[in-house]
């Protein structure tokens, strides 16, 4: 997507580090990353972890994923072997079931 902004209206100069003019570029790139952990440690910004993010924290903290290595290795070679066959309509279900399920827990 292309902006055109009209020659009448010039572009007003900005105090974030995106603004800084072409000969002073050099030096902001290289002190960008010791002067970003300086701003972030003084901005004094307060963050607060909504109840939604608490509640799916609480919710997975004790799971811990299956792994079926047979079933892995078995996938492998059938993928080495070319003889792998995607089934779309059970990823297209298991991506409606995942979106349903992640939007009732938003609602709750």
């Amino acid at each position: 997507m292309k902006i055109n902004l009209p020659a009448d209206k010039p572009v007003l100069p900005s105090n974030n580090a995106a603004s800084v003019s072409a000969k002073n570029a050099p030096t902001v790139s290289a002190q960008s990353s010791s002067t970003a952990a300086k701003s972030t440690q003084s901005a004094g910004v307060a963050v607060s972890v909504s109840t939604l993010v608490r509640a799916l924290e609480a919710n997975n903290a004790g799971e811990v994923p299956s792994v079926d290595g047979k079933k892995i290795e078995t996938v492998r070679t059938a993928i080495a072997q070319g003889t792998y066959v995607v089934n779309p309509e059970a990823i297209a279900d298991k991506l409606l079931a995942n979106a349903e399920e992640m939007l009732q827990r938003t609602r709750v």
